[in-house]
C-alpha cells in the first residue's frame, strides 16, 4: 500500500509532445501532480482532464507540474489531447498495467464499448491522482475503484495554496500498530 512520505514508484512514460517524462528527473518547484485517466473510452475523464488543462497555469503559478497518464497507446491518447484541447497539460501515453498496479491503480476488464460508443481496452487502470515532492515522496494520492466521483481540482489549487501559506506535512504516513 502506497503511503504519503514514501517514494514514488518509478514513473518512465513517453508523452505527446513533450518528449520522455520520467518522475525521478522531474523537478518542479513545489510538487508534480500526476493524474493517471482511464482512457479515451471514458466522457467523465474528457471532462476530468478539460478542469487539469483549465487549471494547469494556475498550478504552475504555484510550482506545481501537471501529467495526465493512461495505459491508451498514442493514437488514443492523441484523440483525448484533442478532445480537451490540451495546449499547457502534458498527456503521456502507454503506462504499462504493471506499472499501474504498483501506483495503486485499480485494474478493470473491458465491457465493451462504452456511453460515448468508444471501445473499452481489453484492460485499463481506474483514477488516479497524486502530487509528488520534488524528492520524489508521494505528498497526498486518492486513487478510486470507479470513475466517479474524484478530487476536485479547484480545491487542490486552493490546497495547494494553504499548503505553501502554512509549510503543511504529507498526512496519512503513520504504518504502525493501532
Amino acid at each position: 500500500m502506497l503511503v504519503p512520505r514514501q517514494n514514488a514508484p518509478e514513473l518512465i512514460i513517453e508523452t505527446l509532445d513533450h518528449g520522455r517524462f520520467n518522475l525521478a528527473t522531474e523537478k518542479p518547484e513545489r510538487l508534480t501532480l500526476v493524474c493517471f485517466y482511464r482512457g479515451l473510452h471514458c466522457p467523465i475523464c474528457a471532462n476530468y482532464l478539460k478542469e487539469l488543462e483549465r487549471l494547469t497555469p494556475a498550478f504552475a503559478q504555484r510550482g506545481v507540474e501537471t501529467i495526465a497518464v493512461s495505459s491508451d497507446g498514442e493514437v488514443r491518447a492523441r484523440r483525448m489531447a484533442e478532445k480537451i484541447a490540451a495546449k499547457n497539460l502534458r498527456v503521456g501515453y502507454g503506462l504499462e498495467l504493471r506499472a499501474a498496479r504498483e501506483w495503486g491503480l485499480y485494474i478493470s476488464a473491458s465491457r465493451g464499448k462504452s456511453s460515448i460508443d468508444i471501445q473499452e481496452p481489453p484492460k485499463f487502470s481506474e483514477p488516479g491522482v497524486f502530487l509528488i515532492e520534488p524528492d520524489q515522496t508521494i505528498y497526498y494520492l486518492s486513487v478510486q475503484s470507479m470513475p466517479f466521483v474524484r478530487p476536485n481540482f479547484g480545491e487542490m489549487v486552493q490546497a495547494v495554496d494553504y499548503i505553501i501559506k502554512n509549510d503543511y506535512p504529507a498526512r496519512g504516513e503513520y504504518t504502525g500498530p493501532v
